[in-house]
């Protein structure tokens, strides 16, 4: 995703509203598509990687956070 300043309780909504859909529509459809197929193992990776993208998201939320010196 593009860097977004965020000035406002409203500019966090909304960048967390965009960057949860991004999540859910990479990661979320490829979770769903392995578990429709039955595949134990591209399952468990595409869970893996859901859960990577949510924890990549969190601490680029907390950098945005924290203020440079």
């Amino acid at each position: 995703m593009d860097p977004r300043i965020v000035d406002s309780r409203d500019d966090f909504a909304q960048w967390a509203i965009d960057r949860t859909n991004a999540i859910l529509t990479d990661q979320g459809s490829n979770l769903a598509t392995a578990s429709r197929r039955g595949d134990e193992a591209q399952t468990r990776e595409t869970a893996h990687a859901l859960g990577q993208a949510i924890v990549d998201a969190l601490l680029e939320a907390f950098d945005g956070l924290v203020c440079e010196e």
